[in-house]
């Protein structure tokens, strides 16, 4: 045995009792609701419907299952770490199933739309194992890496290994079962496979410090995974031990990134920038009553280009400008309206959406 291979394995010993799998499961009037309107109109659907019912695999209450993630246990006291995307769907019920098959009951304690990170809490009287905090600032190309998870769904404790591929790299992904896709940007590139069921299980370094989470892998490609650096999870907890929540500071404008393409069909003299505007759903707004942006008098069809001397672009959205502020920071937005430039000073409010 190489000195390599056993850093590995002893890396592998110290996160493997911490990791769990993460269990979703719905009541069946919730699944029905989630059905589109065509379904119901097809022929002898309530056959079908009772069929695949009764077949579909349950847990020990009777709800059926429809998905699975990964997480992993950061406190002693129950606290686990997961993907947002892993427990986005408000309707359903999440279960913790830790080493030994024990089981969990689980709330989601928050969820953060920006960073796709979700804080999940088991109650229990029992001391949990927990992975030790790394950090990712020292991270170099050709690092050795472990990924542990829940592979495909059924594979508990599935390990692999690679190395660091490359840092601070932007993808965009599906956000939600309905296909909306998330912005990501400053992810870790990783070789260490990662398959569908890993998304939310840490990647660990060879002293067992957990320096990211697991969250995507680019299909039809080889050995190309993504992994959100830890300390954006780091962040997400000192705000729910500090505040109760994760809180994320809010402007209000809905916009729409401008190309050329955006530039031609609008008759727009830009090409560039955020352009305010609904999603076109009754009762939406492109900028949100009561909200900073809105206090400050920004409209629809304003086009923001710039915040904080900085160009908006789609390599870099406002979205991506913003999330470094706190919230009460003063941003100053650039905005082309009517022909003419001006300038907003814009004091960030706080978002509060999600849980």
């Amino acid at each position: 045995m190489t000195e390599h291979e056993k850093k590995i394995m002893d890396a592998v010993d110290k996160v493997l009792p911490a990791v769990v799998t993460i269990t979703i499961t719905k009541d069946v009037k919730d699944i029905t609701r989630d059905l589109p309107l065509e379904f119901f109109r097809l022929p002898h659907y309530q056959e079908f419907l009772e069929h695949e019912i009764e077949h579909a695999p349950k847990d020990d209450k009777g709800r059926i299952k429809v998905g699975g993630g990964s997480g992993f246990f950061v406190s002693d006291m129950g606290l686990v770490l997961t993907n947002r995307h892993v427990v986005a769907d408000h309707y359903a019920k999440y279960s913790v199933i830790a080493s030994g098959e024990k089981k969990f009951e689980a709330i989601v304690l928050a969820r953060d739309p920006i960073n796709d990170v979700a804080v999940l809490k088991v109650e229990t009287k029992e001391k949990l194992p927990a992975i030790k905090m790394g950090e990712t600032k020292n991270l170099r190309l050709g690092q050795t890496v472990i990924a542990v998870g829940n592979a495909l769904g059924e594979f508990q404790n599935t390990v692999s290994t690679g190395v660091v591929s490359g840092l601070s790299r932007f993808i965009s992904a599906s956000g939600d079962m309905m296909g909306r896709q998330e912005r990501l940007r400053g992810l870790i590139q990783t070789d260490a496979a990662i398959n569908p069921g890993n998304s939310g299980g840490p990647l660990v370094n060879l002293d067992g410090e957990v320096i990211g989470i697991n969250v995507a892998v680019i299909f039809g490609a080889q050995n190309i995974g993504f992994t959100i650096p830890i300390e954006r999870a780091k962040k997400d907890l000192e705000e729910i031990k500090k505040f109760g929540r994760i809180r994320r500071p809010y402007l209000g404008v809905r916009y729409m990134l401008l190309n050329k393409f955006l530039k031609d069909r609008f008759g727009l003299p830009i090409s560039n920038g955020a352009l305010v505007v609904n999603e076109g759903i009754p009762g939406d707004f492109a900028v949100m009553p009561n909200s900073p942006a809105f206090a400050v008098g920004i409209k629809e069809f304003d086009v923001i280009t710039h915040c904080d001397g900085k160009e908006i672009n789609e390599k870099e959205s406002l979205e991506d400008m913003l999330s470094p502020h706190e919230i009460g920071d003063v941003v100053t937005l650039r905005i082309f309206r009517e022909g003419k430039g001006r300038e907003f000073k814009v004091t960030l409010g706080e978002f509060r959406k999600e849980v």
